[in-house]
């Protein structure tokens, strides 16, 4: 395996930087941008730790957190002890979809905080209340985006074949 190039690195970098604004750890986005473009696809941690200029407590940390959404995942190699990290091949679709998945749940607490300020000032409700039709509108909206999404994906499928 060949050191990144600093394109390479800044393109890394910018990946991290995406998902700490969405309130990831830069190290866990850093992970996600080298598993984007690494060669081969599947890191151990030591490699990780090496591109990355990290600790391999840090890689393992990150690892831990970026496997549960489904879209890194660790695989082994026949004969190997050692794991290897990779992006999932339907990471992307699986993280998305445990997160939308959580719509319905989310709706569920906010009619709840609805029910439990029922009768109190408007002003006070209007809050809970827009984020309460939101959540009912992705409810109601994402499935068909999804269906959409999974037809698309599928063709592509079929006309890389």
């Amino acid at each position: 395996m060949s050191d990144p190039t600093e394109d390479e690195l800044d393109f890394v970098d910018e990946v991290a930087s995406f998902f700490a604004a969405e309130g990831m750890p830069l190290i866990s986005g850093r992970v996600i941008g080298w598993l984007l473009i690494s060669d081969p696809p599947e890191q151990s941690a030591a490699d990780l730790a090496r591109v990355l200029d990290v600790s391999r407590s840090s890689i393992s940390t990150a690892a831990r957190l970026l496997t549960p959404s489904g879209l890194v995942e660790g695989v082994r190699r026949r004969g190997e002890r050692q794991e290897y990290l990779r992006i999932s091949a339907d990471g992307w679709g699986r993280m998305l979809a445990n997160r939308y998945a959580k719509t319905t749940a989310f709706r569920r607490i906010t009619e709840n905080g609805l029910a439990l300020i029922d009768s109190s000032d408007p002003e006070r409700r209007r809050r809970l209340e827009n984020v309460t039709e939101l959540y009912r509108f992705l409810e109601s909206e994402l499935p068909a985006l999804w269906e959409r999404w999974e037809r698309h994906s599928a063709g592509k499928a079929e006309q890389a074949e």
